[in-house]
């Protein structure tokens, strides 16, 4: 490092109220033959895309997240040894439903998704509509927090900054989520249409960035 430098390290601080709502499904389908597998998970979308529909929702809205078909074996005992034996297919299907936060518009969707058929696991998520904008706000207050530090240091020790040299930044994904947590136990009995009157924590986050100054 050149003596005639000066490295700081900024903190940067964004608090964001969510605007997004994430409701992230799981089906599972079981059979011994795989075509009937994949005729138990067709039907389970279908459904479930028809109940989303049924409140108003594109069918389009509902995205795949991951997709997968395995073998299954279960264990049995014999001759006084452990074996394995053909148990047949497992087909896993994960999903996610997104739209802007609206609390009774949730409150009538998820009615429809305990009340179909497929009976999905089910969990939710508030999230932003526009990551890249928080995201860019994060940044810019972790330089303002470097720069700020940086004139103080420069001022306390009686130099003067010079142009930036280098900018270190991890450029990791950020988690985008609000700390509520919706613990529902639903029934296919639920009916009608209701405002839950949640109002989400806003998301807090930190980041940090790596400044190194010339000193005049």
């Amino acid at each position: 490092m050149s003596n005639r430098e000066i490295i700081v390290k900024g903190i940067g601080k964004v608090s964001a109220a969510p605007d997004l709502l994430i409701i992230e499904m799981a089906l599972e389908s079981k059979r011994m033959d795989y075509e009937e597998t994949m005729q138990q998970a067709a039907d389970m979308i279908d459904s479930l895309r028809a109940a989303i529909e049924s409140v108003g929702h594109d069918g389009r809205e509902l995205k795949t997240t991951s997709f997968n078909i395995n073998t299954r074996y279960e264990s049995y005992r014999e001759s006084g040894g452990h074996k394995q034996r053909f148990a047949g297919y497992v087909c896993s299907h994960k999903l996610k439903l997104e739209f802007d936060l609206d609390m009774k518009k949730l409150g009538v969707t998820l009615s429809a998704i305990a009340g179909c058929k497929a009976n999905p696991d089910f969990s939710i998520k508030f999230s932003v509509s526009d990551p890249n904008a928080v995201s860019e706000q994060l940044l810019a207050s972790a330089v303002e927090n470097a720069k700020a530090k940086a004139e103080i240091l420069a001022e306390s020790a009686g130099v003067k900054l010079g142009a930036i040299q280098r900018i270190d930044y991890n450029w990791g994904e950020l988690q985008l989520y609000s700390n509520t947590n919706m613990d529902l136990m639903c029934c296919a009995e639920t009916s009608g249409s209701y405002d839950m009157g949640i109002e989400p924590e806003d998301i807090d986050l930190t980041d940090t960035v790596t400044v190194v100054w010339e000193i005049e």
